[in-house]
């Protein structure tokens, strides 16, 4: 509990502080090692990686809470540094299910995690306002009721569901600050304006950029200048690593072994890994 304590209060401090948060996306213990000894100072984990791991679809319900939280047990325990977790829609539509997989979460040691407001049903994407609402305030009182810090992040996913609505992204973000999300995020802004106007209207908490996306063309210090305090890249991490190998094995498929020369090297890797 006491480990677990210091990583929470450092990812606080780590929100707090000057400069940008970047948080990148492991997959599983084995990419968390490697990110952790590039020097990163936290992790956050990956639904899509997870997901695209199992061999299956991301945002399609396809992964039970029970593999995302075994998946983010693996992540925490690999390496000494914070880790947030992507809980998707809290798995479940109802405050209640929010509130449980926050207790859940902390249980196995994160100190941080998302919840969204994308529902997963193709007719109805993204929860009422209501109901988005109540979920992140139940959420929020999870997080009061631990013994350990913990950092909420609440997430308004309509750019990521063919809902370009600012206006309305805005208002869900307001209000999942004032019902006690400490982090704001809306994945799927593109423009220096749609950023900072999420960032001035939710001011003083912080708010996370998805980064890595062809169609942001904002660089790190450009984002700085905006107010970002936290950057996140989702599956990009674990997609580079999918692309590579699906352009080496289609290669040898082909009969060429030229992509296998591009291989890390096996004493490195398991450096890394020791």
């Amino acid at each position: 509990m006491s480990a677990q304590r210091e990583r929470g209060e450092a990812f606080q401090r780590l929100h707090q502080g000057e400069g940008l948060l970047i948080l990148p996306n492991p997959w599983d213990a084995g990419s968390a090692k490697m990110l952790a000894h590039l020097g990163f100072q936290a992790l956050a984990t990956t639904s899509a990686g997870l997901a695209f791991a199992l061999g299956r679809c991301d945002a399609e319900g396809a992964v039970s809470r029970d593999e995302a939280l075994a998946n983010a047990r693996a992540i925490v325990a690999a390496t000494p540094l914070p880790v947030t977790a992507d809980l998707e829609n809290g798995y479940g539509d109802s405050p209640e299910a929010c509130a449980e997989t926050i207790r859940l979460a902390a249980e196995i040691g994160l100190v941080g995690g998302s919840i969204e407001d994308a529902s997963g049903r193709a007719a109805a994407p993204i929860y009422p306002l209501d109901l988005a609402v109540a979920r992140i305030r139940a959420a929020a009182g999870a997080v009061r009721a631990l013994d350990v810090p913990f950092t909420l992040t609440a997430r308004a996913e309509n750019f990521l569901n063919g809902r370009a609505d600012l206006d309305d992204t805005i208002r869900r973000l307001v209000a999942y600050a004032e019902a006690g999300a400490d982090v704001l995020y809306a994945p799927g802004l593109t423009t220096r304006e749609q950023i900072r106007a999420v960032v001035s209207a939710v001011a003083p908490r912080p708010v996370n950029v998805l980064v890595g996306s062809p169609s942001l063309h904002l660089s790190m210090a450009e984002l700085i200048e905006l107010g970002v305090k936290r950057v996140s890249v989702g599956s990009n991490l674990a997609r580079v690593a999918y692309g590579e190998f699906f352009i080496a094995a289609g290669e040898l498929a082909r009969g060429s072994l030229i992509a296998m020369g591009e291989a890390m090297p096996f004493d490195e890797i398991n450096e890394l890994l020791r």
